[in-house]
């Protein structure tokens, strides 16, 4: 693996099919890095290894499920992996829990990106199960890498999220709401 991509780099700028429908004529479309920053919003973009494996639909059910939570905070979902669009639509369709999806299925068939973001697996050539926090203005906020076969806390993605949009300190185990730091110190 290379390096992984980190905080405060700019996110590679990539044009990319993905999936995002069922329906007949309208289930590809294409997507570029500048599909949130052009409206001033975040990105969310989280990576699996395969499509028609076990932990994988769990996670993508699940940041599906919270696209508007998502979306309330002003931040555009992207999942990808290094399956083509093909395939993606394929296991859609197969599988009951990814039917209904809210969020684009992003594929790096080519794994260019995947390799430039540096979660590329040396051996398989598939994508690590990662997170990246990307700002309106590109920049990279937030990573996480997972081994392959341990599932995300989407909760997490979003308690993350909340926090780099205060802009203020947020202390451990901080929720929305709460107090932060900043605040704490200004009363002081």
């Amino acid at each position: 693996m290379s390096k992984v991509l980190s905080i405060g780099s700019q996110f590679p700028a990539f044009k990319k099919k993905a999936v995002v429908s069922l329906e007949k004529g309208k289930e590809f479309t294409e997507i570029t890095n500048e599909i949130a920053t052009a409206e001033g919003k975040w990105t969310v973009m989280f990576w699996w290894p395969k499509d028609f494996t076990f932990v994988c639909p769990t996670e993508i059910a699940e940041f599906s499920k919270k696209n508007s939570e998502f979306a309330d905070r002003d931040t555009v979902l992207i999942g990808a992996s290094t399956d083509s669009e093909f395939v993606h639509l394929a296991w859609r369709k197969d599988h009951a829990d990814l039917r209904d999806l809210k969020i684009p299925m992003l594929a790096d068939t080519s794994k260019s990106l995947a390799e430039e973001l540096g979660i590329l697996d040396a051996e398989e050539k598939i994508a690590y199960r990662a997170t990246f926090i990307i700002d309106p203005h590109g920049i990279v906020r937030w990573v996480s890498v997972y081994d392959l076969n341990v599932g995300r806390n989407v909760q997490e993605v979003l308690r993350v999220l909340d926090a780099l949009q205060t802009d203020e300190l947020c202390p451990c185990n901080w929720k929305q709401g709460e107090e932060t730091l900043t605040a704490k110190l200004n009363m002081n």
